[in-house]
Order: structure tokens, then C-alpha cells, then sequence
């Protein structure tokens, strides 16, 4: 009794690291072929393009007083502008699926405008997608620092603003999909300047067309 009670243990532990040693089998093959299709695919990033800025407003009012811990700080810069980016999918048997997109302007790493939702986009093998967002910022406070910069950035006669997105994409290799992935762009854009008094820097209406064309810097 002792002897089959012995040998059904026995075969029962083969059993299971029978069951075991399959699974893992089939999670290592599964992970082999993801893994292979990577590497044989290898995906591309896309290619974001800054193609034109329409600048409505771009200035910054300082009352010139001395900011108290009461009264708000008086420096503030008001913008609206509309961009135009494309996006170029450079991969022949991969598409792309843009999930989340949030576009927003910046100054000298300072954010100067609320983000604005870009609608969600599959982008096919080699496919190119466009959006045309607006971009605003009222009366944004800003640094004294960012106050200086600009009024240095006056006398040269333009600005740097950077356009930049960011948002989530997956990949498509037929019908599968992957998991998300973080994308992070950053598109630089040339304002020129206008403006005589010392207090208030920028452009104003009518609006302002710069036809850019700038290659933005993708991270994925």
C-alpha cells in the first residue's frame, strides 16, 4: 500500500512539471515569434513635419510694478496661434495607430498655451496624416526671466516658440496589435517680432502665416 501510494506521488509530480515544462514551452515560442517579427519588420518611427504657423497673437504685457505676495505676478503672455503637422509612417508593412495626441506651445521650457486634443488616427503603410490644431494661452504668467529673454529676443527680431506633441501610439502588423507606446515630439517654430513699447512684445492681428517646414524630433 505504502509502495502505490509512493508511485502515484511520483507520477503525479512528473505529470505536473510535464504540464509546467509545456507552458513555458508555449510562452517562450509565443515570445519567440513576437520577437521575430520585430526584428524582421523593424519598426520606424514616424516623421512629424512643422509645416506652417498662423500666428493671431503672441505678446507679452508687464505692468512694469514689483510683484507682492497679494496681487499676481504682472507678467503675462498671451497667445493663439494655428499649426499645421504632418505625419509620415516611413514603414511598409506597419501601421500605426495615434491613440491619444495632446499639442501644446512652449517658451524656453515654460508650457504657454492649454494643450489641445488631436483627434485619434490610423496612419496606413506609408501613409501620411495632417492636423491643423489651434493652439491658446490668455494671460499666462511667466517668469521675470522669460520677461528678459523675450525682450533680448525682441532686439534680434524673433522668437523660438516649440511646437510639441504628446500622446500614446500602438503598432499594427496585420491584425495584431501591440501594447501602447509613449510618443514625444518636439517641433521648433520661428516667430518674427513686432512691437515699439517696452511693455508689450509680439504680434498682433491681422494674423501672421510663417511657412516653416521644420523637421520635428521624435522620441518613441
Amino acid at each position: 500500500m505504502t509502495k502505490d501510494c509512493g508511485h502515484h506521488n511520483q507520477d503525479r509530480q512528473q505529470l505536473l512539471r510535464r504540464v509546467f515544462a509545456a507552458i513555458l514551452a508555449f510562452i517562450l515560442l509565443v515570445l519567440l515569434v513576437i520577437f521575430l517579427i520585430w526584428i524582421i519588420l523593424r519598426p520606424t518611427k514616424p516623421r512629424f513635419v512643422l509645416q506652417d504657423a498662423t500666428v493671431y497673437a503672441f505678446n507679452l504685457s508687464s505692468s512694469g510694478a514689483i510683484p507682492s505676495p497679494t496681487a499676481p505676478t504682472p507678467n503675462t503672455l498671451t497667445l493663439t496661434m494655428q499649426v499645421t503637422l504632418s505625419a509620415f509612417n516611413p514603414n511598409h508593412r506597419i501601421g500605426v495607430y495615434y491613440t491619444k495626441l495632446d499639442a501644446y506651445a512652449s517658451y524656453r521650457g515654460q508650457q504657454v498655451s492649454l494643450a489641445t486634443a488631436l483627434p485619434p488616427t490610423y496612419q496606413g503603410h506609408r501613409d501620411t496624416a495632417v492636423w491643423s490644431p489651434f493652439l491658446y494661452g490668455t494671460a499666462v504668467p511667466v517668469s521675470p526671466f522669460i520677461l528678459e529673454i523675450l525682450r533680448q529676443d525682441k532686439t534680434s527680431g524673433g522668437v523660438l516658440v516649440n511646437v510639441k506633441v504628446n500622446g500614446r501610439v500602438k503598432w499594427k502588423v496585420g491584425t495584431w496589435v501591440s501594447g501602447r507606446y509613449h510618443i514625444n515630439v518636439n517641433c521648433p517654430a520661428y516667430i518674427r517680432l513686432a512691437g515699439d513699447d517696452e511693455d508689450a512684445i509680439g504680434v498682433a492681428s491681422p494674423a501672421v502665416k510663417f511657412q516653416i517646414f521644420q523637421s520635428c524630433i521624435v522620441d518613441v
